[in-house]
């Protein structure tokens, strides 16, 4: 039986799949009440994990979990990212990770999630601009101050977090990894080796994966559907994988969430592995 939770740093409790919250529009009523009855919705149906950041909205995805979810219940970890900024001159957005601007994100964060620490943080990418050192020496600083409590890194090579764990303790990475793009697999290798929490974004190919007729035909075999066939997967593929699939409907929300249940057999899974093989032939 696949383990349903996982200790994020070793001392961090989680459902392993969790809810992305990219896609909840923020707009007025009534796009943001149906975000609001999303959000809260994961939250009833047992998600520990929702995956926000400062890129999406400059914060407003972050101001809307608050809005919909404090008073936090106990155990609920929102996971935001920092290092991503809009340009005053072009309007445009763009990796910086300077340290004054990595240390107003944080402190933005704290005050739109209202909370006085942040329990995960993440680099949302490493800015080759300035260097890393800088960077993960500001988020220590801030983790030592009692502002961040685990930090994480997303969308890194396997070097970039050896590197990485050379000046920072790393409990979580996140990079892009679905069933059908396993680009990044000696980076789940390492976390795993490692005991490092794997965040997947786009965990089901941006659902795609139905038009792969394995998947469709292991789907119809378990009476599922091709979502929760490629998230059962990845549950199994790896202990240390999180999956944080997001949605803006409730119905796909508990579909999503369902997948937890979905057993794959041997054979299934021998399958599903051989498609990426096929995919990068």
């Amino acid at each position: 039986m696949t383990a349903t939770t996982f200790r994020i740093g070793g001392d961090l409790d989680v459902r392993r799949l969790g809810f992305g919250a990219m896609h909840l529009p923020t707009e007025p009523a009534p796009d943001r009440e149906a975000s609001i009855a999303v959000a809260r919705r994961s939250v009833e149906l047992g998600v520990t994990l929702i995956d926000t950041a400062h890129l999406y909205g400059g914060g407003a995805n972050e101001e809307l979990l608050a809005e919909a979810l404090h008073p936090y219940p106990e155990g609920l970890l929102i996971t935001t990212k920092v290092g991503v900024a809009r340009s005053a001159e072009t309007g445009e957005w763009g990796l910086d990770g300077r340290p004054s601007v990595l240390r107003a994100q944080v402190d933005e964060a704290l005050r739109r999630l209202r909370v006085e620490r942040l329990e995960l943080l993440q680099l949302h990418r490493i800015d080759p601009e300035t260097p890393l050192a800088d960077q993960l020496g500001t988020l220590r600083e801030l983790q030592a101050e009692g502002k961040i409590g685990r930090i994480g890194l997303s969308e890194i090579t396997v070097a970039e977090l050896e590197q990485a764990r050379e000046i920072i303790e790393v409990a979580s990475v996140q990079n892009r990894y679905n069933v059908l793009d396993r680009e990044h697999e000696p980076v789940l290798a390492a976390c795993e080796a490692a005991g490092i929490a794997f965040l997947p974004w786009r965990p089901v190919a941006w659902g795609s994966s139905g038009e792969r007729a394995e998947i469709a035909a292991v789907a119809t075999e378990l009476d599922a559907s091709p979502t929760q066939v490629t998230l059962a997967w990845l549950l199994g593929h790896s202990p240390v994988m999180l999956p944080i699939p997001g949605t803006a409907k409730i119905d796909h929300l508990e579909e999503n969430l369902a997948a937890e249940q979905l057993q794959l057999t041997s054979s299934q899974r021998d399958r599903l592995d051989q498609l990426a093989e096929r995919a990068t032939a």
